[in-house]
Formats: C-alpha cells, sequence, structure tokens
C-alpha cells in the first residue's frame, strides 16, 4: 500500500472524507490551478490536527490553506494533501469581554462584520478583504493603515508535529505582510483572539461603508483575481510603478493587468495559472529593468513537486 492509500484509509478511520484530483480552480479566487492528489475539509481542531499528524506520519507532502485568496495553484496542480479550513473550520465567537475567537478558515470579513455588530472598533479597514483569518495573520493583512497584527490578542497554532502551542502577542513578530508564522515552517494556525475596544456602532459603521465604496471605485471586483499582486515597495506604490512601465491592460491568454488598478492581474475568462504567472513575470521584469525597483510578491504560488 502506498502512502495516499494509507493516508486515505487511516483518514476515513477517523471520519474524514478525502476528495481525490481535486481541481484547485475552485478553491481558489483566481480560478485557475490543476488537480491537487488529495484534498481534505477538516470539521474541527480535531480534523485539522489528525490530517496533518496522518500526513507527517505517512510521510505525505502536505500543505494548508484558506479561502485561497492569494494563493495560485499552477496548471500542474499539487502532489500531496491540501487542507482547507474554509468554510467549514470556521466559528467566530465573541466572549463578554469584548474578545473574539476566530477559527484559521473564518472570513476575516466575518470577524469584522461580528466586530461592528456589536460597537467593537479596530477591525473596520478588514471589510471586504476576502482571506481567511489564518492568511491573514501569516501575512500580517492590512488595509487602510490599520493591520490585524495590532489586534491579536493570542494564536492557538500547532507546529508539524501536529503539537499545539499558544502565542503571546510580541511573539508574533509582525511586520509588514509577515509574521512568525512565514519562519515557522510547517506551522499551522488553528484559531486567534482579538482583543477590540468599544466604539461608537454608527461611525464604525460609516467606516466600514466608506472603505467599501472605495474598494468598489478602485478595484476590479468584478472579475477574479488574487487581490493586490506586490508588496508596497519602499517609497513607491507597486500599481503606479506597473501602469508608469506601460504595462497597465498588458494581456497573455486568459489573464491581464487590470485597465482598473495595475496592481491587480484579473482572470478574463478561462486563464491557465500559466497565464497568470507568465504577467507577473514579465511585469517583475520590465519594472526592474525600468526603474530599478524590484517588485515583491503578496501572491504565492504553490510548488507542485514533490
Amino acid at each position: 500500500m502506498d502512502e495516499s492509500s494509507r493516508l486515505t484509509q487511516a483518514a476515513e478511520q477517523e471520519d474524514i472524507k478525502i476528495y481525490k484530483d481535486e481541481p484547485m480552480s475552485r478553491h481558489t479566487s483566481m480560478q485557475v490551478g490543476g488537480p491537487a492528489a488529495m484534498l481534505a475539509r477538516p470539521r474541527s481542531i480535531r480534523e485539522l490536527v489528525s490530517l496533518v499528524y496522518l500526513a507527517e506520519k505517512n510521510n505525505f507532502r502536505w500543505m494548508v490553506m484558506g479561502a485561497g485568496s492569494n494563493l495560485i495553484f499552477p496548471d500542474e496542480g499539487y502532489q500531496g494533501l491540501v487542507v482547507k479550513t474554509t468554510p467549514d473550520y470556521a466559528g467566530v465567537y465573541l466572549d463578554d469581554e469584548g474578545v473574539i475567537r476566530a477559527e484559521a478558515g473564518a472570513p476575516l470579513s466575518r470577524v469584522a462584520a461580528l466586530a461592528a455588530e456589536n460597537g467593537l472598533t479596530g477591525l473596520e479597514f478588514a471589510q471586504g478583504i476576502p482571506g481567511s483569518v489564518g492568511g491573514a495573520l501569516y501575512m500580517n493583512a492590512g488595509a487602510y493603515g490599520g493591520e490585524v497584527g495590532a489586534l491579536v490578542r493570542r494564536t492557538c497554532y500547532m507546529d508539524s508535529q501536529a503539537k499545539l502551542h499558544m502565542l503571546a502577542p510580541q511573539d508574533h513578530e509582525f511586520g509588514y505582510r509577515t509574521s512568525v508564522f512565514r519562519k515557522k515552517r510547517g506551522s499551522v494556525v488553528l484559531y486567534t483572539e482579538f482583543q477590540l475596544k468599544p466604539g461608537d456602532k454608527g461611525q464604525i459603521q460609516a467606516a466600514m461603508a466608506d472603505y467599501a465604496a472605495r474598494r468598489r471605485e478602485k478595484q476590479p471586483l468584478d472579475l477574479p483575481s488574487a487581490g493586490s499582486v506586490y508588496k508596497r515597495p519602499e517609497g513607491h506604490i507597486a500599481g503606479e510603478l506597473i501602469e508608469r512601465c506601460g504595462l497597465k491592460g498588458c494581456r497573455i491568454g486568459g489573464a491581464m493587468v487590470s485597465p482598473k488598478h495595475a496592481g491587480f492581474i484579473v482572470n478574463c475568462g478561462g486563464a491557465a495559472a500559466s497565464d497568470v504567472i507568465a504577467p507577473m513575470e514579465h511585469i517583475e521584469e520590465t519594472v526592474f529593468a525600468q526603474t530599478g525597483v524590484e517588485l515583491e510578491r503578496e501572491v504565492r504560488v504553490a510548488d507542485h513537486r514533490r
């Protein structure tokens, strides 16, 4: 019996369903990507921990993803197990002290909505951010001057050996679009707690409405994308550099640099993953050649190889 068969059998004994050769275009916001050899959607901490433990025990390659809003799978797919926390491991809970506990697969926008409904301020900027809580912590997601790292009380995560740890605020090592989870290879966020402050409910909702209007005005929300492709280079704005280099509207196959915002690449219909990756590479080479600025990606491309 090979590794995949052993893993499937072990998962079924834990009452966890495994999907074989699952197209990853169904699971990412860019809507591209070939099949994962195996995909599972845990419904609880127990199932999530069990899947990582079983994959390690059976020497099977694995990765954990959330909403897939800044992730691209290549056309070759992924030769391993994809553990997808969204939408089944996605609980959001509020206690009497204004602390919101959110599981890894919960949409960050849902956490922001719960905070607003209860007059808690701090997460207004997260309205409209399409990612999950786990992904938001991994990259310290932010917008309009706010970042999730400033609001995190503590985080429960597991290491690659499926051992659980609790992380204090100062140990997250949050920075611009980064956190300690980028350095802890094989670490997986299980849940986090946000410590928010009481605020004026009307003002909170007004701020969220304003941010939503700004997004609709400036971002290409009508087409599939992986969000902002690049981090902001020091002293520059990535979209402005790309536009200055004449790349706005540049199209390869079914993918195009958005005419609305050059910091986005959109799927115009029927794009392959290679169509999306090619303009990214072209943008990086052109911008560096013309401006000397080296762009750093926010969007991740999964490695399909074993």
